[in-house]
């Protein structure tokens, strides 16, 4: 295996190493909410809703590594900052984009 292989690699093993450690976190959150039960049901919706849409999200980023687009912005297609990343690992978007699309 080259060098340059292995430099190329290394970015989506982390992402990667980033999204699974996203979803394991969400997963026990969601687990938390269905064991607890107790507090407003609208809101428990709500929070298993929005956990839902985060687990959704980082599965697709899991794909945008396999087709080799993860880390390039769906609104501008340039590079969405490290920074960003590893802060939000399954974020389609640089902050300017980001910022638009609200």
């Amino acid at each position: 295996m080259s060098l340059d292989v292995t430099r190329a690699e290394h970015p989506a093993h982390e992402a990667r190493q980033r999204l699974e450690h996203a979803r394991a976190s969400r997963l026990a959150q969601l687990q938390a909410l269905d064991e607890s039960g107790q507090g407003d049901a609208h809101l428990l919706s709500e929070q298993r809703t929005a956990m839902r849409r985060v687990l959704k999200e980082i599965d697709e980023a899991f794909a945008r590594i396999d087709e080799g687009t993860y880390g390039t912005c769906q609104g501008c297609a340039k590079p969405v900052p490290a920074e960003r990343l590893e802060i939000l690992p399954y974020t389609r978007y640089c902050v300017a984009c980001r910022r638009r699309a609200l």
